[in-house]
This record gives C-alpha cells, sequence and structure tokens, in this order.
C-alpha cells in the first residue's frame, strides 16, 4: 500500500544535501523502532530472508519540493517551497493501514547532515488509490533502480545497465525472491510469463550514501521506462515496495499504468 506524507517546513533552513535518500531511510526506521522495536531490528538487520539475501520490503519516492536552486559546487538543493511530498509504500496487508498512518501523523524530522537540512513537520499523511494492475504494464521510474551482478575474478559488484543482455533475467529473479519472502502469498503459477521491455535510452545517476562519513558508498542505478509482462502479483509487489535492489535506501520507485498502445511510442 501506498501513502502521500505532507511536511510542512519549519524553521529558516532552507538548503538540503543533494544525496538526501539516507536521511529519509533513516526516519522511516526510526518511526517503525517507536512504535516496535523488534520490528524495526528485524527490518534492518534481518528483513524478509531468501537464501543469502534479504528484502525490507518498503520503499519511498523522491521528495516532491517544487524546482530548486541547484548549488552545484556543494552538491545542495536550494528549496523555495514550504509544503513537502514524500511518498512512501509497505508491502503490508490492508489491516496496516491505520497502523501506518498513526505511525507518522503529526512526527517532526531533520533530514539532513550536521551542516545543511531541512527541518519538517509531518501535516497530513493519506493512502493513495491503489493502481489498478494488467498483466502487461508500462512504468516509468522516478528513482534510480540498482541491479548488479558480481562477475567472477572481480571483488565488487557491477552495476548493469538495463540495456544489459542480463538485466531482464536479473530484474526478474529480483522480484521473484522478494514473492518468495512474503508471508502467506499465494503461490504463483507453475508456469508464467514474465517480459521486461525497455522503451528509450536509460539514463545512468550515481548516488552516495552516508557521504561525508567513513560509511559512505556510492550507488549508480538507472532512470528509464520499461514495458513489462507479469503476474499481478508481482505487479503489486513492485509497486509496494520497488523494482530492483536497495529500495528501503529509496532506489527503484516507480509508477505505473495498464498498458496501451500510445503510451509506448
Amino acid at each position: 500500500m501506498r501513502f502521500q506524507i505532507t511536511f510542512n517546513r519549519i524553521g529558516n533552513n532552507k538548503l538540503l544535501p543533494v544525496n538526501y535518500q539516507y536521511y529519509i531511510s533513516a526516519w522511516i526506521y526510526k518511526i517503525i523502532a517507536s512504535a516496535d522495536r523488534i520490528f524495526a531490528d528485524f527490518l534492518h538487520n534481518e528483513g524478509y530472508r531468501e537464501g543469502s539475501k534479504n528484502f525490507k520490503l518498503f520503499n519511498y519516492s523522491p521528495l516532491d519540493f517544487g524546482k530548486p536552486v541547484l548549488w552545484k559546487e556543494k552538491n545542495l538543493f536550494e528549496i523555495k517551497r514550504d509544503h513537502i511530498l514524500l511518498n512512501v509504500s509497505f508491502f503490508l496487508s490492508d489491516a496496516a493501514e491505520a497502523f501506518i498512518v498513526g505511525l507518522f501523523r503529526n512526527q517532526e524530522v531533520y533530514l539532513g547532515d550536521s551542516f545543511y537540512g531541512l527541518e519538517l513537520r509531518v501535516i497530513q499523511i493519506e493512502r493513495l488509490p491503489e493502481t489498478e494492475t494488467a498483466e502487461t504494464m508500462h512504468y516509468q521510474s522516478f528513482s534510480p533502480v540498482v541491479i548488479s551482478l558480481k562477475y567472477p575474478g572481480l571483488s565488487y559488484a557491477s552495476y548493469l545497465s538495463p540495456d544489459d543482455k542480463d538485466y531482464a533475467h536479473l530484474f526478474h529473479n529480483n522480484l521473484l525472491n522478494k514473492y518468495r519472502t512474503v508471508p502467506k502469498s499465494t503461490p504463483l503459477p507453475d508456469s508464467y510469463f514474465f517480459n521486461f521491455k525497455l522503451k528509450g535510452i536509460p539514463r545512468s545517476k550515481l548516488v552516495t550514501i552516508k557521504q561525508g562519513t567513513p560509511e559512505q558508498s556510492k550507488i549508480r542505478g538507472y532512470l528509464f521506462k520499461f514495458e513489462l509482462t507479469a503476474p499481478h502479483e508481482i505487479h503489486r509487489l513492485m509497486l509496494s515496495c520497488g523494482a530492483g535492489e536497495k529500495n528501503s535506501l529509496g532506489f527503484g520507485w516507480c509508477e505505473g499504468n495498464r498498458w496501451r498502445m500510445r503510451e509506448c511510442l
């Protein structure tokens, strides 16, 4: 399920680090921990496990703060707008709606590092209408989608572009592995059709996590449009917890529409 959070900017701070995704992730974990430390620790340390991989099964969009001024030399956004929007999603049952709304209502947060950031207060949270799914859907990623592969002989994983020959297979496996971790999920048919089709030219984006700290890391993802044919359950999973890897860090937020020929021209 998806929710839209509306923040009001409080205080006089207007500068926000361009690489702000990690601060949102840390805030969401903190909110969950305020209600249930055991569940928060489970998400952070274990997640939902499939073999050697674990998944957090939540995701969030980039902040919607209008058109900011970019201070490129300082890696900062100057935010002019007082009201800021954020979409968050969780792969949970409908019964959890009141719980999620209650967790985030009236919360205050500082998003930023020790030098620059925004002080925000939640003034509204509402559940968004469910996207009507079909077997074939047309999507656009609004935050970079991350797919990686560790090649033999290399000590680190390589981040793949959607036009790589291995991409569609890895994209499918990532979604399938996530789905297998869902408690009491409906079994998928033994044989089903899955097809990933890139639309247009992908745009690479490098994101820095925990910038300026000893734990700093850089992650490369891609922004692109794509067509996906899969069971309804897979579409709903992706809309709730994101496409690709590292969704709990804000990667892989996608918006979808039922496939129509004119959308793919």
